[in-house]
């Protein structure tokens, strides 16, 4: 393997990092994190189960809220091995290849649930303004479309990013700053100009997650507009009790998001354990709290949930 202060087209390997200064400690940290990952997996496993299961809930809101799920799950599975493996057995190494593989299935999972909260929003949007037309909106076909054109929205934005990384030449340190691979992280160990690659990234990340972010600021100044206009003051509660939910849901998945990008622009100077808290919440949080959020706040998927854990002990 040549040293590291040698550039080279591909590096054999890139080399994660776990919580840096709390090496020692790696098998209790990794405690909570598998905590975190048994509430996400099972959580987001049996909301995706009763959705399926129950056909009371096989209504537009409860697709969306699946689709919600299944890029929860995908999000924690595509992190998962490499994050233990630093943990429980300090597996640094990870080759180029695999590298590149996780990050198409992270920056991926991240876009399409971008979309899903989007399509979610516009679920809010249709069945508050326009309610008589709900039904005959959302049918059963536009909404398999919707999900087809999530799914290839995702992939497609980043098959042209990941084929510019592999142009790129590294150099000097391998080591990510990561449990996982990152795309700005990778990036910032080339040795070669990135100026095409980080303008290229920045259009991805404006026209999925930035675009969509306004498109769903701009459907709450319409559900608001609309509501406001209800006469009935517990009809207004009504409505915006349907869309608590939803609103938690973008909180948790842009302000980690957003936060991880300003820490990777702006800190540079900022200790290695920031880097690391910001970019674990930013993957694990949205995951273990969406199906938390909407097991509280959804009556409907609770008595489904309960449903199921009353038939197994019966």
């Amino acid at each position: 393997m040549p040293p590291f202060n040698q550039s080279i087209f591909h590096p054999a390997v890139f080399f994660l990092t776990g919580v840096p200064g709390f090496e020692t400690y790696h098998a209790w940290i990794s405690i909570p994190f598998c905590c975190l990952y048994a509430i996400a997996i099972s959580g987001n496993g049996m909301t995706l189960f009763v959705i399926i299961t129950e056909l009371s809930l096989h209504e537009p809101m409860y697709y969306f809220l699946s689709m919600l799920s299944f890029t929860d799950l995908g999000l924690c599975l595509s992190t998962l091995i490499t994050m233990l493996g630093i943990f429980w057995f300090n597996a640094r190494e990870i080759s180029f290849n695999a590298c590149t593989a996780q990050m198409f299935f992270i920056h991926g999972f991240t876009f399409m649930e971008s979309s899903v909260l989007l399509a979610m929003a516009f679920d809010r949007f249709i069945a508050i303004c326009n309610p008589l037309r709900y039904t005959t909106i959302l049918t059963n076909s536009r909404i398999i479309k919707v999900g087809f054109a999530i799914v290839i929205r995702g992939t497609a934005a980043l098959v042209p990013l990941l084929l510019l990384l592999k142009h790129l030449s590294f150099c000097h340190s391998h080591v990510l700053h990561h449990s996982y691979c990152f795309h700005p992280d990778v990036m910032k160990l080339s040795c070669t100009d990135t100026k095409i690659n980080s303008a290229f990234g920045l259009a991805i990340v404006i026209s999925t997650a930035g675009l969509d972010s306004v498109l769903i600021l701009l459907s709450y100044v319409l559900i608001i507009h609309s509501v406001l206009s209800i006469a009935s003051p517990e009809e207004r509660k009504k409505a915006f009790g349907t869309c608590v939910s939803h609103i938690s849901a973008v909180a948790i998945f842009y302000i980690p998001m957003i936060s991880l990008s300003l820490v990777h622009r702006f800190g540079k100077h900022a200790p290695p354990l920031v880097h690391t808290l910001v970019a674990n919440v930013y993957l694990l949080i949205p995951p273990v709290m969406n199906p938390i959020i909407y097991s509280v706040k959804t009556k409907q998927i609770r008595k489904a949930v309960l449903k199921v854990f009353l038939s197994k002990l019966i």
